[in-house]
């Protein structure tokens, strides 16, 4: 089973585990450095839980996701338009004040991920700020169907020092937010110079 076949067949199931998780404490780092009114980019929404929030909070925001049937259920929750393409399609330039990538770029091949950061960084408005997060650690891994790449603080920084005119604003680390886990998850926020 590819990954994306693995969100198609369980998509309700995906959303139904984490809907409902609070993810107030990672919005407000990022949010605190976007202006009022600011253009985001929801790459990889999933459930469309993120990119409701931040609708709810006055931002003007465009969501895509690579799975057809999360495509279809953000769409129906948030009342946008959900573009269904990978992040590998991302294209747009100086588009965004933000880029939130919360546990999507996980599912990226490590030897693609400089590739999307470089995408990332191109579609952002200049002082624009990306959120991505990781599964802590240095591995890529297959676990249900689904394939990982985990990334730590090193790893993150390498990757980013090979992008012109980043800052990293802040990197830590949280435990996973859903009762039923306790993995640990790398968070990084960085801005475009």
């Amino acid at each position: 089973m590819k990954t994306i076949d693995y969100y198609n067949q369980y998509a309700d199931e995906f959303t139904q585990a984490t809907l409902h998780v609070d993810m107030e404490s990672l919005y407000q780092p990022f949010l605190a450095g976007l202006p009022k009114g600011a253009c985001i980019l929801d790459l990889g929404c999933g459930s469309g839980r993120d990119t409701l929030a931040f609708k709810n909070k006055g931002y003007t925001v465009e969501a895509m996701d690579y799975s057809q049937a999360l495509v279809e259920q953000a769409t129906t929750l948030t009342g946008i338009q959900v573009l269904h393409a990978s992040f590998y399609d991302l294209v747009e330039t100086d588009q965004y004040d933000g880029v939130w990538a919360c546990a999507s770029l996980l599912h990226c091949d490590r030897e693609k991920l400089l590739d999307v950061l470089h995408r990332i960084h191109r579609a952002l408005r200049c002082t624009g700020i990306c959120y991505m997060s990781f599964k802590h650690g240095r591995t890529d891994r297959v676990k249900d169907g689904r394939a990982f790449t985990d990334l730590d603080e090193e790893q993150a920084q390498g990757l980013l020092a090979q992008l012109d005119g980043v800052v990293v604003l802040r990197q830590w680390i949280t435990v996973d937010k859903r009762p039923d886990r306790d993995e640990k998850w790398l968070n990084v926020l960085w801005k475009k110079q």
